[in-house]
């Protein structure tokens, strides 16, 4: 979460997306606008993440994984099952992400002392070396894009409503 706010109060944005009626109000060109520059900056921010990864000589999803071990609640270790579930991803193909990870010194797995069915993945410095100089990178991005972010949001929950008119379906 980039504040403790929301981005969108959304019970106002539900609110205004119905007329007086009850019907819903119809879309406008400052909607799609809005929508458009919101991707646009989203594809950008994805797009800035990749190339910083593979600065580092990871791919992408080696980038997630290690943000996915160091960024899960609770103990500084994960499972396989929360990785794929964090990842998005067949539980078979994170272990073959995490097997990649080991091999390069990333990550590493170790017998659960409370339970020996369960294999905990874990941070080597290394992994967290590399990890911290990707964060520095992202929080700099990040900071521009929250404030694009909430900008695109007051127009959505109507701060701005110019056009509100002129576009589609409008009334």
């Amino acid at each position: 979460m980039i504040g403790a706010q929301p981005l969108v109060d959304v019970a106002r944005v539900k609110e205004q997306s119905r007329r007086v009626d009850g019907e819903p109000r119809a879309l406008t060109k400052r909607d799609y606008e809005i929508l458009a520059s919101f991707r646009k900056r989203l594809r950008a921010f994805l797009h800035f993440s990749e190339a910083e990864a593979r600065r580092q000589g990871l791919t992408p999803q080696q980038h997630q994984l290690l943000l996915a071990v160091q960024g899960a609640r609770g103990p500084a270790w994960t499972t396989v099952g929360s990785l794929s579930d964090f990842l998005q991803l067949k539980q078979h193909s994170v272990v073959g992400l995490v097997n990649r990870a080991a091999m390069m010194g990333l990550v590493r797995r170790q017998a659960s002392i409370y339970d020996h069915r369960v294999t905990e993945i874990r941070l080597t410095r290394q992994g967290r070396e590399v990890l911290d100089q990707l964060t520095m990178a992202h929080r700099q991005e990040l900071l521009a894009l929250s404030e694009e972010i909430h900008a695109l949001s007051e127009a959505l929950q109507g701060e701005d409503n110019v056009g509100r008119d002129e576009g589609t379906g409008g009334e």
